[in-house]
């Protein structure tokens, strides 16, 4: 690796971590309540990329990968200390005190981990698009202005991706809907 490529890794590596750092700790504690916890699981990803730079694209979006490893590390980590459940003291009991709620964030994450392997499985124009209308905001002109592209382009490859996700998903509407109507109970 030369060392301007070596640079260029290391600060694409420091700018995701900027970026990604505090919202995908947040989003660990969703699963782990405790912020050390979800701080470390989330490091661990970071260290784990850095140690597979040199196969890891800094070009490709990264957002989707960083989300579902966080989720799949909160989910091991629930699993290996499950055994342990009745060696935890008072206060983390306190901070899950109602285990249903626990399974019921087990079940959304596994929702959302799924949504996001569809997402990431889409071809990347129609993700990009996707993912520029649906996370970011933006309207179809904008994009079609963004990208280059044609107003009818954006719109076929959003039905292209609402599609795939429909597809993807019918199995676990059941799950979505319980999720929602518990919510608004």
């Amino acid at each position: 690796m030369t060392a301007s490529h070596q640079d260029k890794t290391v600060s694409k590596y420091e700018e995701l971590f900027r970026t990604y750092f505090s919202s995908l700790s947040y989003f660990a504690q969703k699963y782990i309540p405790d912020l050390d916890t979800s701080k470390e699981i989330v490091h661990n990803v970071f260290i784990n990329i850095w140690e597979k730079r040199e196969e890891f694209d800094f070009e490709k979006p990264a957002k989707s990968y960083l989300f579902t490893s966080v989720y799949n590390r909160c989910m091991n980590f629930i699993r290996d200390n499950k055994k342990f459940k009745s060696d935890m003291d008072i206060s983390e009991v306190r901070n899950y005190s109602d285990f249903s709620q626990l399974s019921d964030d087990i079940e959304a994450g596994e929702l959302e981990s799924k949504i996001w392997q569809v997402i990431n499985s889409l071809p990347e124009k129609c993700r990009k698009i996707f993912e520029l209308n649906r996370f970011e905001g933006k309207k179809y002109n904008e994009i079609a202005n963004h990208l280059n592209i044609s107003v009818k382009t954006v719109e076929t490859q959003i039905s292209k991706a609402l599609k795939t996700l429909r597809d993807n998903l019918k199995d676990y509407v059941h799950l979505f809907l319980f999720l929602l109507l518990k919510n608004l109970w």
